[in-house]
């Protein structure tokens, strides 16, 4: 069996043990598409086991691109940027030339301007020393300007195999899937699902004779929100359609909670609007100041929820950061999360989040 290789996550099969990566049962080898038992599992029943690979695992085998000459397209999450763009791509692809693709653009309000989310994504990855041929913004779901990335990425690639990189759920194998799809009308030819770590090995699509496009394992990034919550609350806070503006008018000492997984509180400043933008299934609740505190001891998980009982027992302790916001349309970013933007600055704000998921400024692409 050393030569079969699971469709969905790219582990090698074995028969012989069944917490292993890769098992399948003996019968079910002479099936046409050969699923190692837990991406059955998580295909027909969205169930997920865990595996014995870590992130160093996964680091290892993805670094072996940068022994190879291909073209690497490197996708990461509208909604989690700093938690997505791997800061460490040019020592794990080495000198291969990078495609960056910014996912899921089509849950983004339509005011969203574009170009000013582009022009800032090459700023971003110019800053961490990351050189992209290109940034291109799709819907691997919807398939938004798929058509686009593709040609652009056959032009580039020059023969060569191309790798699809990229941390854990941030859309890599929906993405392939469209590829495949569209080239051969096979649907969700690999494993996808809401679960960080689905693949678990290089799977290789045909390109031509010579070349293949190759879905990688999806790097373990601890900074993720995804990485701390349950099933149930990752549903929750990933959106699923485009995201509705909520706007409020706070007077200074007010606070909002975004269930209890992220606090804002306004401490000066003229009266304003913020405009909060994150997944229409996640409660905002606004509060006094003073009452805060209190609140969340008392109400966090049960008013201020999600998080449910799971993610309580993971969820790391909340560290405040304080700002001091001058110019107007500025976004405060909480990553996997969403986003507030100030309207008109000058405010002095504090932010409350999860160590380890560090809060960030950044000039807003909304439209003004």
């Amino acid at each position: 069996m050393s030569d079969l290789f699971c469709g969905g996550c790219g582990a090698q099969l074995q028969t012989e043990n069944k917490e292993a990566i890769g098992f399948i049962p003996a019968s079910s080898i002479n099936k046409e598409q050969l699923l190692c038992q837990r991406c059955f599992q998580m295909r027909h029943y969205n169930k997920n086991t865990t595996v014995p690979m870590d992130s160093d695992d996964f680091l290892h085998l993805v670094s072996t691109i940068r022994n190879e000459n291909s073209l690497v397209v490197h996708v990461i999450d509208i909604f989690d940027v700093n938690g997505t763009l791997l800061k460490s791509l040019p020592r794990i692809v080495g000198d291969n030339p990078i495609i960056l693709v910014g996912n899921k653009v089509d849950l983004l309000p339509k005011s969203s301007n574009l170009r000013k989310l582009k022009h800032w994504l090459f700023k971003i990855a110019k800053e961490i020393g990351l050189k992209v041929e290109d940034i291109y913004l799709i819907s691997s779901l919807k398939g938004h300007d798929m058509e686009q990335l593709a040609m652009f990425m056959e032009k580039e690639r020059r023969g060569r195999n191309i790798h699809v990189v990229g941390v854990t759920n941030v859309g890599k194998s929906t993405f392939i899937n469209q590829f495949i799809r569209r080239a051969t009308g096979i649907k969700d030819a690999i494993t996808t699902s809401y679960f960080p770590g689905t693949t678990l090995g290089f799977i290789e699509v045909p390109l031509d004779e010579t070349s293949a496009l190759i879905d990688t394992p999806g790097i373990m990034n601890h900074e993720q929100m995804a990485h701390y919550v349950s099933k149930h609350d990752l549903k929750v806070i990933t959106p699923k359609k485009e995201i509705k503006a909520r706007n409020y008018q706070l007077n200074s000492e007010q606070t909002l909670f975004f269930g209890g997984l992220a606090r804002f509180d306004f401490k000066k400043g003229n009266k304003q609007t913020f405009v909060c933008y994150f997944s229409n299934e996640l409660p905002i609740h606004r509060t006094k100041l003073e009452n805060a505190d209190a609140l969340y001891k008392k109400q966090n998980g049960v008013l201020l929820s999600p998080p449910d009982e799971e993610t309580l027992q993971n969820l790391p302790p909340f560290v405040k950061q304080s700002y001091k916001i001058t110019d107007p349309y500025t976004d405060i970013v909480f990553p996997g999360l969403g986003w507030i933007t100030i309207l008109e600055g000058n405010v002095t704000i504090e932010v409350h989040s999860p160590k380890g998921v560090s809060v960030s400024i950044r000039d807003s692409f909304m439209s003004s």
